[in-house]
């Protein structure tokens, strides 16, 4: 940009990320610099920063009002988030051009700092859509006497952010459908299909482990497939206006009459999307695997799965005990099988230690330097008949109930621990 003596007026964010992209949170500082260059000494009313963030969409309809008569139905609809304003140099009133509170800037680069901080209430993710946009930006003013001002704006990326690592998301998601198809008199057996994926949560890059049985005992020959869509939705004015776009797909093989097929964990791969946005008023963005069955001259037979997608991906461990647990949850749910209830009790305390290695174990040991000889005191003798204490039913007791009575007899016994470590004359304080 250059507008007589100023050569460039740039926006720069200071980016703690490795791919240097500004990209905020609800809560988070917003901080840069406004950079300016200029070619000669140049006066200067106001630089001034303008940040916001607002949800907007826009789309318009055709509308009949009689014979030969036609109009056009506009649908607009906003939402703000924030509105920041801050005077880098000067003061705030611009239409006055008079020679007072002018200042002087020399000819170079000179950088001016801002500063704000986002709203702590949750924010929609910065988003593109057909007939709307969630946006957030700041803009820079330079305005000079007499002259127009030269203004820049520069857009930064905000997540509010969805951990898939709640109980919610990670939870399964099933269906099981039928269709008999018919032509005239005649009816030939049913389509079935089953499917079940293991979560609800995903986040991009991340692929979809599908299981699912589908069975053709119809005449004709089907084909089984998934996708994944994401749908638009943009309200105003009472009216709601949806875009549904597919993602990705995948295709099983063709099956013949009295033919089943079946996916064991047959992977759809999630490509990089936006994440879904739920808490908006007026834009809405959800995702679904569609896993269904194509059939020629018929209506499809398929079965909608909801998806979120995120932006904190599974934690490993909530992995691994996710995978574990679905997988094994859809094996015995295939197998017709199911976990018990309540887990083994352990064998009794008789099956492990019998009377005799109890007497052997508690019988004197020969000590032969002052540390056994102490050993040899109440402390020892009550820690070797602990050690073979028949312990109580597993049941009856838990661990913490277990500790409580253990330290209780400890403090009632004539020599305890802490005497026996610490000698008589100091102290200690339990």
């Amino acid at each position: 940009m250059v507008l007589g003596k100023v050569k460039s007026l740039t926006i720069s964010f200071d980016c703690l990320n490795d791919s240097n992209v500004p990209v905020y949170s609800s809560g988070d500082t917003v901080s840069g610099r406004v950079n300016l260059e200029v070619t000669g000494e140049i006066r200067v009313k106001s630089l001034k920063i303008h940040a916001r963030g607002h949800a907007k969409v826009r789309w318009t309809e055709s509308r009949n009002a009689g014979s030969n008569t036609a109009y056009t139905q506009n649908y607009t609809e906003e939402v703000e988030y924030f509105n920041h304003k801050d005077i880098l140099i000067g003061h705030e009133r611009d239409d006055d051009n008079s020679e007072e509170g002018f200042h002087t800037i020399h000819s170079g680069r000179h950088e001016y700092a801002f500063s704000f901080e986002l709203p702590q209430t949750p924010l929609a993710t910065s988003f593109e859509g057909r007939h709307g946009s969630v946006r957030y930006w700041v803009k820079a003013e330079l305005h000079r006497p007499w002259l127009l001002p030269v203004k820049l704006k520069k857009e930064f990326t905000v997540f509010e952010h969805i951990d898939i690592n709640t109980p919610s998301l990670l939870s399964p998601q099933a269906g099981t459908k039928e269709k008999t198809l018919c032509c005239w008199f005649c009816t030939s057996g049913p389509i079935s299909l089953s499917a079940k994926i293991e979560r609800k949560g995903y986040t991009p890059g991340e692929s979809i482990q599908i299981f699912a049985e589908i069975e053709n005992c119809s005449s004709r020959m089907v084909v089984p497939k998934a996708a994944i869509y994401q749908t638009q939705a943009f309200y105003a004015k009472g009216k709601m206006k949806e875009v549904k776009q597919l993602v990705a797909n995948l295709r099983g093989e063709s099956l013949s009459s009295g033919k089943t097929e079946t996916w064991n964990g047959k992977l759809l791969k999630i490509p990089p999307v936006s994440p879904s946005i739920l808490d908006c008023s007026i834009i809405r963005v959800e995702y679904s695997l569609m896993v269904y069955v194509d059939i020629p001259g018929a209506m499809d037979l398929f079965l909608n799965l909801p998806l979120v997608i995120g932006t904190i991906p599974l934690h490993p461990f909530g992995s691994r005990t996710s995978s574990v647990s679905s997988q094994c949850s859809m094996n015995m749910n295939w197998l017709g099988l199911s976990l018990p209830e309540r887990p083994e009790a352990p064998p009794s305390y008789a099956e492990v230690v019998t009377e005799e290695q109890r007497r052997n174990n508690l019988a004197p040991v020969n000590a032969c330097d002052d540390f056994e000889r102490a050993l040899q005191g109440p402390l020892f003798a009550y820690i070797q008949e602990f050690r073979f204490l028949p312990p109580p039913l597993y049941s009856e007791v838990s661990t913490y109930s277990l500790i409580n009575k253990l330290f209780a007899h400890c403090i009632n016994k004539e020599h305890c621990l802490h005497s026996f470590i610490f000698p008589k004359s100091e102290k200690v304080i339990i």
